[in-house]
């Protein structure tokens, strides 16, 4: 006989699940609520827990989120969202919110209870991430206030506090940009198609239309043109296609660019042998006219350009967040990913393990000279011929070692995967603590989307052609090598910090980490990058060629690997990072991160190269 239970939330917790799948219309759905991040997966969604006090809060919370999921269910058709979905990160965080606004909308018109649920998880989600502190639209999340505007033009409704802070931050520019396209929103909002297409109008009215892909639609309309159209087009198409292949299996320049470029070289080589034989005229003790060249913005590639670093920053974790508030942030870190504790700590230990016998001493035996071996003593009782057994002490192979981990902390890591990411650092840095190996943590993102100040210098100083990198750097360093743990533990909680995670230029944030990891006194170093993509910077992207930031990474990455004064390993998250490093493995579930950097650090740190090589190798190939 089955024993009732004594929780008082748990009937609560039934009949939310039971009208979720009622107003989802899908009888077969699962409902679980857990600690664990809120989400939606094809099976079923998981609900934030309902303690046993039942707090109006947490009420709040599991409603508003339930009634979310459950009417993007019901009103949103996947294969429709996918064939009018952006190529762009950014128009694709766009497009997304914009979507999930329009199936709240329609769900408030149908079902108007639950639009008051919602705006109560809209709260706690916007308090919880600091929206109502944002004083700059820099800060804001541009895809966000986009969502909130759609919804609260859709519904009438007031948002809350924090969430209206960040809508009303862009809210001029959305309006000024897109307001002619907007007026049309209630005329599609039941018509997911007809909405996917207005969403695109403005995105393209917001200046992200590069990033919008091919058109379906006039897609449809080539096929069903007429005979001539299918004559005429296919030439012009294919050529547009191959040049755009061309363009993307080629990253070099064209030709007349290379030849522009020799030229440009041969003027500026003939221009150096001037001045210096203008130096060699010059009286001793007097200064050349001109001054030195300015020293190359990258030792990778001399001719990477960097508009300006006036506004990059290299700054500690500290200094970006007041020590309640890391306080604050790292005890959400810990509540989320409580469940994946136990598994990461099994996988430390075995790495602990491994290490730690390494670095024990070991002995040669059946020597003629050194400390007698007591233990084959019994030999010589036995059989007093058998001389006596010496043995010595051997040094260990293990150097001293220094390991950086540098982690991409751009916006497409937002979430689960940043959050394991923090966790699976902070237990590796205290295992390699424990074997007295030191370890360095650093991020790297930018201070703003779409460039920052350095992009309004450029368009204030009248919009230079190729003006290289545009954007302003932010590398976090949230534990140098040689900083105790204990110390520093509160400051992996900052990259749960809303609006920290931005963009990601990955070949300064690399070299900046391997110049950081040579200046180290250790004989062997390591470095390894988590990322969960290529490069992208929206405002570089958009004045360069369309390879100048993955070029670059490359050419970076060529440089370490080719000096070998570092040893470089790579991570990708969801990611194929085979693709540029030598060394690398793609895991494809963020809970596959912890078990992937064990066995990649434990793998370095054999002691037979040999076996090293081969363990590293059968991992690349799986």
């Amino acid at each position: 006989m089955t024993k009732p239970t004594d929780n008082p939330a748990d009937p609560f917790k039934k009949a939310l699940a039971d009208a979720t799948r009622t107003m989802a219309d899908d009888p077969d759905m699962t409902v679980t609520y857990s600690v664990d991040p809120a989400g939606m997966s094809k099976e079923g969604m998981r609900l934030p827990q309902v303690s046993r006090r039942m707090t109006r809060d947490e009420v709040l919370l599991a409603r508003g989120t339930a009634d979310a999921f459950a009417l993007r269910r019901k009103f949103h058709n996947e294969a429709i969202s996918g064939r009018y979905a952006p190529t762009g990160p950014l128009a694709r965080e766009i497009y997304d919110a914009m979507e999930t606004a329009r199936c709240e909308a329609v769900g408030a018109r149908a079902m108007p209870g639950t639009a008051g649920n919602i705006d109560a998880k809209i709260a706690h989600e916007a308090e919880r991430k600091g929206y109502g502190s944002i004083t700059n639209a820099s800060e804001a999340p541009l895809p966000i206030a986009a969502g909130y505007l759609v919804r609260h033009l859709a519904t009438g409704r007031p948002m809350p506090k924090a969430a209206a802070n960040v809508m009303d931050l862009w809210r001029g520019f959305i309006e000024e940009q897109a307001a002619g396209t907007l007026a049309n929103l209630d005329h599609v909002l039941a018509d997911q198609a007809a909405f996917a297409r207005l969403a695109r109008k403005v995105i393209a009215d917001l200046g992200y239309g590069d990033q919008l892909g091919d058109d379906p639609d006039r897609q449809d309309d080539d096929e069903t043109g007429d005979a001539e159209e299918d004559q005429d087009s296919p030439d012009s198409d294919g050529q547009d296609e191959s040049d755009s292949e061309e363009t993307e299996a080629n990253p070099e320049q064209t030709q007349d660019d290379q030849q522009d470029q020799s030229q440009a070289q041969v003027t500026m080589e003939d221009s150096a042998d001037m001045e210096q034989g203008d130096e060699a005229e010059l009286p001793e003790g007097e200064a050349p006219l001109e001054p030195p060249p300015p020293a190359p913005h990258s030792a990778a590639d001399p001719n990477y350009a960097v508009y300006t670093t006036d506004f990059d920053e290299e700054i500690k974790a500290e200094d970006l967040a007041e020590p309640a508030e890391l306080e604050r942030l790292r005890a959400y870190l810990d509540q989320q990913l409580e469940p994946l504790k136990g598994a990461v700590s099994r996988l430390a230990n075995k790495l602990q393990r491994r290490l730690q016998a390494q670095q024990n001493r070991s002995w040669d035996f059946d020597l003629e000279e050194g400390t007698l071996d007591a233990g084959r003593l019994a030999r010589v009782v036995a059989n007093p011929t058998t001389p006596l057994s010496f043995k010595q002490e051997k040094d260990t192979e293990f150097r001293d070692t220094c390991v950086t981990l540098l982690l991409d902390n751009s916006g497409s890591m937002r979430g689960r995967p940043i959050s394991i990411a923090a966790i699976c650092a902070d237990v590796l840095a205290r295992t390699l603590e424990r074997c007295s190996v030191k370890v360095e943590i650093l991020g790297f993102t930018t201070r703003a989307w779409k460039g920052g100040q350095a992009r309004e210098r450029w368009l204030a100083q009248g919009r230079a052609q190729a003006p290289g990198r545009l954007n302003d750097l932010r590398h976090i360093i949230y534990k140098s090598a040689d900083a105790p743990w204990r110390r520093v533990r509160p400051n992996l909680g900052l990259m749960m910090k809303e609006g920290l995670l931005k963009e990601n230029i990955d070949g300064e944030a690399l070299e900046w980490a391997h110049r950081r990891l040579q200046n180290r006194p250790e004989a062997r170093k390591v470095l390894m990058v988590i990322s969960d993509g290529a490069p992208v910077d929206d405002s570089t992207l958009s004045v360069n060629p369309a390879n100048f930031l993955e070029k670059h990474l490359r050419d970076v990455i060529a440089m370490v690997e080719r000096r070998r004064a570092v040893e470089l390993i790579a991570i990708g998250i969801g990611h194929d990072v085979t693709r540029y490093y030598q060394r690398a493995v793609t895991i494809t579930d963020v809970e596959q991160l912890a078990g992937a950097m064990t066995e990649q650090l434990a793998g370095l740190f054999e002691v037979d190269a040999k076996k090293r090589e081969r363990a590293l190798g059968k991992r690349r190939a799986a």
